[in-house]
This record gives structure tokens, C-alpha cells and sequence, in this order.
């Protein structure tokens, strides 16, 4: 019986079965001698690589499509922010996140850099260091992110000075521990 719809005549003829690949088989054969693993590979084999490589593009355009259809005004054109958004929301495409990201405005980027830029530095807003003083800011970092000491306070040094400095001095010398013996410090 054939196809009452004019579209899914065409759409079965191009699923047909013709030996021949779409992609340049030659360059898939230059492709795979780049590998230095692989010492000889049979044009059966280049072919099936070549038929498995169409099916994989055409998968990852028909989920980059489905993308543009679920948006409120669909497109006709599939753009790279569909298979970004396809790559990132289908598990089966997880594998390429790294190879097409999601693009990101450059707002977005500076304050990644800035949350990346505060864990470097080791402290938080409003951390104080065992002595009791405030760390110096970061270079980047306005100084208002910090809480500002005291002016006047004895006991916090100003913003401007360092803490102070702990110097230990051992007087006695004492033998290295054996295998299963604690070593104990004491205060003089």
C-alpha cells in the first residue's frame, strides 16, 4: 500500500538503504590513521564508522530540533544555543558538556570568576584570623567587602598593620620516636 502523505513518501526514500555514505570516506580513513593505536582498519569497517558517524550527527540534530519546537516561537534554523541546551538536558549526550558547552554572558563569566576568586583567597566576608584581626583583602576585591576594625581598639590591630609574629624555641633536644610510641610536647 503506499503512502497517503506526499512527506512521508520523501522522508522513506531518504532512510533507504543505498551503500553509499554522506560523509568522504577518504577523510575518515585519514581520520583513523591519526589514531596510533589502530595499525590498519578494512574499508568495511571505515564504512561502518562513516554510517555510524551520519546516525550520530542526525540524532544530535533531530534533539537540537526539538529543542526550537519546544520554544514559544519555534525557528527554522537549529542554532548552537539548541544543541548546547540538548547536550545539557539529555543524559545520552552528557558526554559532550565538555566539548559544546552553554554559552554564558560575560556578567554571568565575572561573577563565576569573582565566587572562584573568594574561595582562592581562603576566607569569607567577615572572617577573622585566630588573633583576632581582619585578613588583608584580595587584589581584585574592593576593601568594603571586609569589616573595618575598630578604630582606637587595643586589642585588634588597624588594617594597615600585620599580626603579630609566633617564634618557638625548643631548648632540649629529644630522640626520635620508636614505631608504636607517642611523642608528647611539653609547655615550660
Amino acid at each position: 500500500m503506499p503512502p497517503k502523505d506526499k512527506s512521508a513518501a520523501e522522508s522513506s526514500a531518504s532512510q533507504e538503504i543505498t551503500g553509499q555514505s554522506a560523509l568522504p570516506i577518504t577523510r575518515i580513513k585519514k581520520i583513523i590513521q591519526l589514531d596510533e593505536d589502530i595499525v590498519q582498519c578494512s574499508s568495511n569497517a571505515t564504512f561502518v564508522i562513516a554510517m555510524a558517524t551520519e546516525m550520530f550527527i542526525q540524532y544530535l540534530t533531530e534533539q537540537g530540533h526539538n529543542v526550537v519546537k519546544s520554544e514559544r516561537k519555534p525557528r527554522k534554523t537549529i542554532q548552537y544555543k539548541d544543541l548546547a541546551t540538548a547536550v545539557s538536558r539529555i543524559d545520552n549526550l552528557e558526554f559532550l558538556a565538555d566539548v559544546i558547552p552553554k554559552t554564558t554572558t560575560y556578567k554571568q563569566f565575572k561573577e563565576k570568576r569573582a565566587k572562584e576568586a573568594s574561595r582562592e583567597a581562603g576566607y569569607e566576608k567577615g572572617q577573622r584570623t585566630l588573633n583576632g584581626s581582619i585578613p588583608p583583602a584580595p587584589e581584585g576585591k574592593p576593601e568594603a567587602d571586609n569589616e573595618k576594625a575598630q578604630p582606637g581598639s587595643d586589642d585588634k590591630p588597624s588594617r594597615g598593620s600585620r599580626p603579630p609574629t609566633v617564634t618557638m624555641m625548643v631548648d632540649r633536644t629529644v630522640e626520635a620516636p620508636t614505631e608504636n610510641e607517642d611523642v608528647e610536647m611539653a609547655d615550660q
